[in-house]
C-alpha cells in the first residue's frame, strides 16, 4: 500500500513508463513538473500546442526539445481536441492541462464523439500527505461539482474509490462530512450521508465502507470522536472524506496546502483515462505528484 508521496513515486517508477498528452503545453510550471517526471523515468510526453511557443518555454527552462514529441497547433481549442484524441485513441495514457482555460480542455475531454466521457460524472480527487495525520488522506470534491445531489455524491464516491484502490487501499473508509455528526432533517448533508451509508450496507456502493455523517474533527481525530461518544469504528481513521459541496472541499484543500504544509496529488476521475487538471496556484511539486498519481491510475486502467 502507498503510504506517502515518496512511496507513490517509488511505486510508479516500478511500473511501465506512461505517455502523457499535454494540451497547450507552453506552461513553464507544467513543463517543470513534466521534465522532473521524465527525468525520474516514469513518463514520456507529447506536447500539443504552438510549437514555437512550446520550444521557447523549453529553452527558457534549459530543457532539450529532442526529449519530447510535438503536435503543432496554434489554436487552443483545436490543440485541446488533438490532445484529447491522442488519449482516446490510446496514443497516450492520460491527459494534462497546460496554458489553457479549464472550460476549454474539459469541453474537449467530455466531447461525446472523441472524448473521454463515461456514464459517470467526472470529479476531482485529491490525495494528501498531511504532517498531522497518520496516513494518506483522500478528499473529494473541491473543484468540479458545485452542489452535488445524493446521486452525484454516489458517483463521486465511486470515482474516488477507484483512486484509493490504485493506491493499494483495498477497502477504504469513506467519511461523509457535514457540520455535525448527527442526522438533522434541516441539514441536507446529514440526510445524504444517512442514505449513502444504507446504500453501502445494502451493497449498492461497493469497494469501500461508508460512515457518517461526521463533523470533520471526529472523522480524522479519534480523541474528538471519543469525547463526543462516537462509536463508529472508522471515526478518527478515515481514508477518504466526501465534502458536502464545493466550497467545503476547496477551503479544506487550500487550508491543508497553505496552512498545514501538506503534499498533494490530484486527478480528475470518472473519465476513461486520468486527467491532470491542477490549479495555477498549485506548486510544481504538486503538479509532479499529480502526474505520478495519474500514471499509477492509468496503469490500473490498462489492466482492467
Amino acid at each position: 500500500m502507498i503510504t506517502s508521496m515518496q512511496t507513490l513515486i517509488k511505486a510508479v517508477k516500478a511500473k511501465e513508463k506512461k505517455i502523457v498528452s499535454v494540451a497547450v503545453a507552453n506552461d513553464h510550471h507544467v513543463l517543470e513538473a513534466i521534465e522532473k517526471a521524465r527525468q525520474e523515468g516514469f513518463i514520456e510526453a507529447i506536447l500539443v500546442g504552438d510549437i514555437t511557443l512550446v520550444k521557447e518555454a523549453l529553452n527558457d527552462l534549459g530543457y532539450a526539445p529532442e526529449n519530447y514529441q510535438f503536435v503543432h497547433e496554434i489554436d487552443a481549442v483545436t490543440a485541446c481536441e488533438k490532445a484529447v484524441k491522442l488519449v482516446s485513441q490510446n496514443d497516450a495514457d492520460f491527459l494534462m492541462k497546460g496554458y489553457v482555460d479549464t472550460a476549454i480542455i474539459l469541453r474537449a475531454a467530455l466531447d461525446k464523439d472523441y472524448g473521454l466521457r463515461t456514464k459517470n460524472r467526472i470529479s476531482h480527487v485529491s490525495v494528501m500527505e498531511i504532517p498531522t495525520y497518520h496516513k494518506l488522506l483522500l478528499m473529494s470534491d473541491g473543484a468540479m461539482n458545485i452542489e452535488p445531489t445524493i446521486e452525484h455524491k454516489q458517483e463521486i464516491i465511486e470515482n474516488a474509490v477507484v483512486i484509493a484502490h490504485a493506491l493499494g487501499i483495498e477497502k477504504p473508509n469513506v467519511g461523509m462530512i457535514a457540520a455535525v455528526e448527527k442526522v438533522n432533517p434541516k441539514m441536507t448533508a446529514t440526510l445524504d450521508a444517512e442514505i449513502l451509508v444504507k446504500r453501502n450496507q445494502s451493497g449498492l456502493i461497493e469497494g469501500c465502507t461508508i460512515g457518517g455523517p461526521f463533523a470533520l474533527d471526529n472523522a480524522i481525530n479519534k480523541e474528538a470522536a471519543d469525547y463526543k461518544d462516537i462509536h463508529d469504528p472508522m471515526a478518527g481513521n478515515v481514508d477518504l472524506v466526501i465534502m458536502p459541496q464545493i466550497e467545503s472541499g476547496n477551503v479544506f484543500y487550500k487550508s491543508m496546502m497553505f496552512l498545514a504544509k501538506a503534499k498533494s496529488a490530484s486527478v480528475i476521475a470518472g473519465a476513461k483515462k486520468p486527467i491532470v487538471l491542477t490549479s495555477r496556484a498549485d506548486s510544481m511539486e504538486s503538479k509532479y505528484y499529480s502526474i505520478a498519481l495519474s500514471a499509477l491510475v492509468a496503469d490500473l486502467n490498462n489492466k482492467l
